[in-house]
């Protein structure tokens, strides 16, 4: 079944399970009343109400997650599904100029049933590669969506320029040296882990987007298949045969549509790809520390000598 879309609110609705608990069609409530102007004014919150907001923004990101990893399993089996559609298609290439080349007799049967094997094959890839046609259009436009909408820090943080509100100005917090600092110390944790979340779907978009270049890649290999059978066969046997000879140029127009296709997923993909910073030789890993301050937190780098 496919997986339920819903579009995190920034706090102002919570996921909602479906019928009997199904969480994998989950819905929201509708907004809470009084919670989007409340946010507004995230510089006048308590601590506790800044954590029950960056709790809720976590599920969204979670919820996110969830899609993206729901697509990217779709697209792998319609990666799946083609290779079974170049198998089958390699078969009924096989059994077809064995049919061409050899008069009739008791080896036919062996014609006929690469020929049949071929024919189920590919119906059964054809069958997966559907589903992954709408989850690769889906999962693109979701990240698409997601990099245009604003985050949760240009909404708790707008810039300076921005603020005419006296509510929206930066509080003064009165904290002497023998109030107890856990509490300032807690939503500083929720607030961390709630940026890491973030860090976590971003790659999660760029995975989502790598698969779609894959799935793409794998369509121009299927289409290459197809229109090499296609091709082998009209040069081998000729034209003599205008009904072998149509039969030929569908495979080869098959095959053009195949590539076609995988060239319209995979360009748009890679450009995507080269923007995001995680995919190059060297990069470094920030290892939190909770017991310390951020600032000492040390970084694990890794670079392509060690992959």
């Amino acid at each position: 079944p496919d997986y339920a879309v819903t579009e995190p609110t920034f706090g102002t609705t919570v996921l909602k399970p479906g019928p009997d608990g199904d969480c994998q069609h989950c819905t929201r409530t509708i907004p809470i009343a009084g919670a989007g102007e409340l946010r507004n004014g995230w510089n006048r919150l308590t601590p506790v109400m800044k954590r029950r907001f960056l709790a809720i923004d976590r599920t969204d990101f979670a919820d996110e997650r969830s899609i993206l990893a729901y697509y990217r399993t779709v697209m792998a089996r319609a990666r799946t599904g083609l290779a079974f559609m170049r198998t089958g298609i390699s078969l009924i290439g096989l059994g077809i100029a064995l049919v061409r080349q050899f008069s009739a007799g008791p080896w036919s049967v062996l014609d006929v049933i690469l020929i049949s094997v071929g024919v189920i094959m590919s119906i059964e890839g054809f069958y997966w590669y559907i589903p992954g046609l709408y989850a690769g259009k889906a999962g693109f436009m979701a990240v698409k969506r997601s990099t245009k909408s604003a985050s949760i820090w240009d909404f708790m943080f707008n810039p300076f320029y921005k603020r005419t509100s006296p509510d929206d100005l930066l509080p003064t917090l009165f904290v002497e040296g023998s109030h107890a600092p856990g509490i300032w110390g807690t939503t500083g944790l929720a607030l961390e882990r709630t940026l890491i979340a973030e860090r976590r779907n971003v790659k999660s978009r760029l995975r989502t987007i790598m698969a779609r270049s894959r799935t793409g890649l794998a369509f121009i290999r299927t289409g290459i298949s197809i229109f090499s059978v296609g091709m082998g066969l009209l040069v081998y046997f000729g034209a003599a045969n205008p009904f072998w000879a149509v039969f030929d140029c569908i495979l080869m127009g098959a095959g053009s549509i195949f590539i076609g296709d995988g060239l319209y997923w995979h360009i748009p993909a890679e450009k995507i790809r080269r923007r995001f910073p995680y995919c190059f030789g060297d990069m470094e890993i920030i290892m939190p520390d909770y017991a310390k301050p951020s600032h000492l937190w040390k970084k694990a780098v890794l670079s392509d000598e060690y992959l």
